[in-house]
């Protein structure tokens, strides 16, 4: 089973009488009352993360991944809890200094405060973040309507490419590879869109397994389908650089994951106050299909309009 599977079958039952914790099916807790947004991330060794030869660059990429979701429901995070298990293999003096380095500089750039944790001796390592926000409302993940235009912020596919050079799977010039490897470890977040969203968004979930993964995600127990076009999928000129020099196709990039976007959708009616909006804050927002019904089978299609056939829609934990 992979892991939507499990939720469902175990422990959505446990839930069901807490209305705040949206039946398992978001990327958070929301208790209206209280106006309090909670997420939480497990991070691992060899699955998020390929190694901890730089853990002031690992560090950095958690806590940025772990507060998109709060980002992507329009919420601004506020307060973080960490716990780590490891050993001295991975928690020498060196790699401390290291990482609380980085939390700080994280911390003064997002605006975010350290309230706790926990340290668990291990010959594993891993990490779990809490992040923690305040807010009236939040944009929920299943409230796309039919319709609707499909958006993304940002550009999609220099993480994957990041991780494909770390592993040494692909190679270029020095300068390119360091761009890339940047944006692996340091994805970009649309932080100033976050309380923007809410004059325009119907839906929103943010990219960390995947463009179509996600997507599914977001109306996943919606009676919709989608219709995405792969010309309109903005991607970087550095990555179409590399595209166009080693002879790489774009579905293979943009559909992987760990990009921390806002993948969102909204009435058609909206798109001149996103323009204005994006313009307004200096960030990419592109439209990249639409919202179907479910008599039209959800499709992807490429420049020529002919529909892609996707083999790898994304990351999907199967245990």
């Amino acid at each position: 089973m992979h892991e939507f599977q499990i939720i469902k079958k175990y422990f959505s039952k446990l839930s069901k009488n807490n209305k705040s914790s949206l039946n398992l099916n978001d990327d958070v807790f929301f208790d209206k009352s209280k106006r309090l947004v909670v997420s939480v991330d497990t991070y691992v060794l060899g699955i998020h993360f390929i190694d901890f030869k730089n853990p002031e660059l690992v560090i950095k990429k958690i806590v940025r991944s772990s507060i998109s979701d709060l980002i992507c429901k329009g919420v601004e995070p506020k307060y973080y809890f960490i716990s780590g298990s490891g050993n001295n293999q991975y928690f020498s003096k060196s790699k401390l200094d290291k990482i609380t380095k980085s939390l700080k500089e994280e911390q003064k750039k997002y605006g975010i405060f350290l309230c706790g944790g926990d340290t668990v001796l291990s010959n594993k390592l891993s990490f779990t973040i809490t992040s923690i926000g305040f807010s009236k409302k939040i944009i929920f993940r299943n409230n796309a309507r039919l319709g609707d235009d499909i958006y993304v912020t940002g550009n999609l596919g220099d993480s994957y490419a990041g991780l494909k050079i770390l592993q040494k799977k692909i190679h270029t010039h020095k300068k390119l590879e360091n761009y890339f490897k940047i944006k692996y470890y340091q994805p970009d977040l649309s932080f100033r869109l976050t309380k923007k969203l809410f004059n325009f968004a119907n839906s929103s979930i943010d990219i960390s397994d995947g463009l179509i993964t996600d997507l599914e995600k977001l109306i996943n127990k919606q009676k919709l389908s989608y219709l995405l076009n792969l010309k309109d999928i903005p991607i970087s000129k550095n990555l179409k650089k590399l595209l166009l020099s080693k002879k790489l196709n774009k579905i293979d990039f943009v559909s992987k994951g760990d990009d921390y976007q806002i993948l969102f959708t909204a009435n058609t009616f909206k798109h001149r106050i996103i323009d204005k909006t994006a313009k307004s804050l200096g960030i990419k927002i592109s439209k990249i299909g639409k919202i179907c019904s479910t008599i039209e089978k959800s499709q992807f299609i490429d420049e020529k309009g002919k529909k892609i056939a996707i083999k790898d829609k994304g990351y999907y934990h199967n245990f």
